[in-house]
């Protein structure tokens, strides 16, 4: 096991990371901005090195001066958490090229399952269906409009790296097309420094299901289940939950089959999630697949009763999974809402600020996963996501009857939040019924 760990990221996750490392005997040190130098998560950490101003461009994406930490920190491992740098494959090869374990995927891996186009071509090659895709990425845009005329508009523009919904545009003729790939490239640019993009057809009115899988060093892969991320809003997530309610049992089987032969095919190892878009007829495509721990693991972790940070720490360490695919039980139903800075009733605008009063919910079942507090000041400069809150009951009813009495618990007083719209959600009877598709939040809660 590892004497000592540095995390290569901020906020909820870095103290997810320490609380983890914590519990394994193992020693943390955090990095942080200036803007996070009061940060109170940083105090349970056994070091901690600052490593540039707030912008992240000067801090928590600047790979030398994390190497430089880890060197002054005598660390033996990263962690990298989400977003910032943990699905970046030059960084985990200069981990690697350090001697420090990074803890995640191989950069060989990264690369393969992190650009979008090469993760369709190995989907393929494992038999795993996609999405009606282009042959490769888009170089014109006389060649996009020869894809659509094939498969037919409406089609998606989407960024070959990154995520989050950045570089994804919707096009619903030549004319929209034409533009619409410029603005996703110019994007992607902007957010990733790859402006490279890919048709796929746009597949009308799916759920987002994902499927959560492990791999260790020893050819052992296992899927945890899957997760319904279709509450969202242009194509950021606001509510997950586990099992994805409504989907038969052969379909279920079948999708998180078919993500464990892709990671098999792909050598991947550690924690990642494979994406699927599952239409009216059940039928699921491959979307993508994300490197990396997910925001929405607590998720997995009620239902299975397994830390995948934990895990993820193990796996890295040389360790055998623990467990074997017929341990793996789908346990009662978890749901989790992101608690975010922002303002639904105007266009979600962030709204950063201090927070006067806060009040977390508990009880039975009950999580939050957050580094703020009262008199804790949000900034701008980063994620608007200041918590996750996450029940766990014997079955779905229940978990939407204890979410939404949380919810009414919880309080922050200072800023908005999402909150109220999080209510509106689990008071809809579609919601309630599973009646819902990735376009449900816009369709029902957003002004046009």
């Amino acid at each position: 096991m590892f004497k000592r760990v540095l995390i290569a990221n901020r906020g909820e996750i870095a103290l997810r990371v320490i609380r983890a490392c914590r519990e394994l005997g193992v020693e943390t040190v955090v990095v942080y901005s200036e803007a996070d130098s009061g940060a109170a998560y940083l105090d349970l950490a056994d070091f901690r090195i600052c490593i540039g101003s707030a912008k992240s461009s000067d801090s928590y994406l600047k790979v030398d001066r994390i190497i430089s930490a880890c060197e002054v920190g005598g660390v033996d491992a990263v962690h990298p958490g989400y977003g910032f740098l943990s699905e970046n494959a030059h960084f985990a090869d200069v981990c690697k090229s350090c001697d420090y374990e990074f803890i995640g995927p191989t950069a060989e891996a990264m690369s393969l399952l992190g650009d979008k186009n090469s993760a369709r071509k190995i989907a393929v090659e494992a038999g795993v269906e996609c999405v009606p895709g282009s042959d490769g990425l888009i170089k014109s845009e006389s060649e996009a409009i020869r894809f659509a005329g094939e498969v037919g508009f409406p089609v998606l523009i989407k960024a070959s790296a990154g995520g989050g919904g950045r570089g994804m545009r919707v096009a619903e003729n030549a004319e929209q097309l034409k533009t619409a790939i410029g603005q996703a490239s110019q994007e992607a640019q902007n957010a990733f420094g790859n402006g490279a993009i890919y048709l796929e057809k746009f597949i009308a009115l799916p759920r987002h299901v994902e499927v959560q899988v492990v791999a260790d060093n020893f050819g052992n892969v296992v899927h945890l289940w899957e997760r319904d991320c279709s509450m969202q809003r242009r194509h950021q997530k606001l509510l997950e939950e586990s099992p994805s309610p409504n989907l038969r049992q052969r379909t279920r089987k079948a999708m998180c089959e078919a993500a464990v032969k892709l990671v098999k095919k792909a050598g991947y190892t550690n924690a990642g999630t494979v994406e699927f878009l599952v239409d009216g007829d059940e039928r699921f495509y491959f979307i993508e697949m994300n490197a990396r721990i997910q925001v929405e693991h607590p998720v997995t972790e009620f239902i299975t009763g397994i830390d995948l940070i934990k895990t993820q720490i193990l796996i890295a360490a040389g360790e055998r999974l623990p467990f074997e695919q017929t341990d793996i039980k789908q346990n009662g139903h978890a749901i989790e809402c992101r608690i975010n800075a922002e303002d639904p009733d105007h266009n979600f605008r962030p709204c950063p600020g201090k927070i006067e009063r806060m009040i977390i919910p508990g009880g039975f079942g009950v999580r939050f996963d957050s580094h703020v507090h009262t008199g804790y000041t949000v900034s701008p400069t980063y994620d608007s996501m200041l918590g996750k809150l996450i029940v766990h009951q014997p079955t779905r009813n229940e978990a939407i009857s204890s979410m939404k009495r949380c919810l009414r618990e919880l309080v922050i007083e200072g800023i908005k939040t999402s909150v109220p719209l999080q209510q509106k959600i689990l008071d809809d009877n579609d919601f309630v019924s599973g009646k819902f598709d990735t376009m449900f939040i816009e369709r029902k809660f957003m002004k046009k």
